[in-house]
């Protein structure tokens, strides 16, 4: 406020100056508090045009953390972007001047302070989040003869890549997610694996697994676009009988091991509507639902989307 003020001072002595040499006597008086008045607002320091907002307040490994930034001043070419070390992620307008990003959080990743760097209209904000530590429980699986060492083929490999890396402006869904199926959770988000005896290195479960009866129905859990169907005749080794959905905006679902596949690619499903049957192809020790639900091509908890919703 001192420095304003001392600056606002110059600024009358040098107007005052210039006033007296080039105005008569009779008029300057009258221009002169004319202009003083409306010093203090040409010199006012303009109000923050980046709001940000973070939540959950209190995120743990598995969430998804969504920044939303709100412009002032829109349409100047300055778009939204928000980075945190070499990470850069994309923003995606979801109403006039407000923009939304979504960041995974995972299992492998060390629990703490992350600090974005979120800029826009010319202006740049840094953001610190505490994530929480979270446990996760550890399973044994044995694979039975012809199940365990399973490769996946090159062409599902490249199929599943390019369905994860998906980042679709148009915002799908609405709401929370629903279940996609009735059946029992029988393993959670998260788990932990030793595959006949041997850990999984860098390896978590990637979704929650619904045991049901061979053939039970498997429904969307929320709107979106079928981008990928896949079956074992395909050479879908791994993951079975296989539909993505495109939710947009970078989210995804993925569902395996389905005995059967009543969607076609293309398709636009609403939440609930049936997609196909649960079942045991690919690796897969019984009949059982893999769900999958992905951020920006990594694999976060359901739950908060479930309960909650991100809108």
């Amino acid at each position: 406020m001192i420095t304003e003020n001392r600056t606002i001072d110059s600024e009358k002595k040098l107007l005052t100056s210039t006033v007296k040499t080039l105005i008569p006597k009779k008029i300057r008086n009258s221009l002169l508090v004319g202009i003083f008045a409306a010093l203090p607002v040409a010199f006012a320091v303009p109000a923050d045009a980046l709001q940000v907002k973070v939540s959950p307040a209190n995120p743990q490994l598995g969430d998804t953390i969504s920044i939303m930034v709100n412009l002032d001043n829109p349409g100047n070419g300055n778009k939204v972007t928000v980075t945190s070390g070499k990470e850069t992620y994309q923003a995606f307008e979801i109403k006039p001047n407000e923009y939304r990003v979504l960041i995974p959080t995972t299992p492998l990743e060390t629990a703490g302070r992350r600090t974005f760097n979120v800029s826009g209209d010319g202006e740049a904000q840094n953001v610190t989040v505490q994530v929480r530590d979270r446990k996760f429980p550890i399973q044994r699986i044995n694979l039975p003869p012809g199940k365990a060492g399973v490769n996946a083929t090159e062409y599902e490999l490249k199929r599943v890549t390019e369905f994860k890396a998906m980042r679709t402006p148009e915002k799908l869904w609405n709401g929370p997610f629903i279940a996609p199926s009735k059946a029992r959770r029988s393993t959670g988000y998260g788990v932990r694996r030793y595959y006949n005896g041997k850990f999984a290195k860098d390896y978590y479960h990637r979704g929650v697994d619904f045991a049901g009866a061979q053939g039970s129905p498997v429904v969307a859990p929320a709107g979106g676009r079928v981008v990928l169907v896949g079956r074992v005749s395909q050479g879908f080794r791994i993951h079975g009988n296989v539909i993505g959905i495109d939710h947009g905006q970078g989210v995804t679902s993925i569902f395996m091991h389905l005995s059967r596949i009543d969607v076609k690619e293309g398709d636009v499903v609403t939440p609930g509507q049936k997609i196909g049957g649960i079942g045991a192809t690919g690796a897969s020790t019984g009949p059982h639902l893999h769900w999958g639900l992905y951020v920006n091509g990594k694999s976060v908890d359901p739950a908060s989307w479930r309960s909650t919703g991100v809108e």
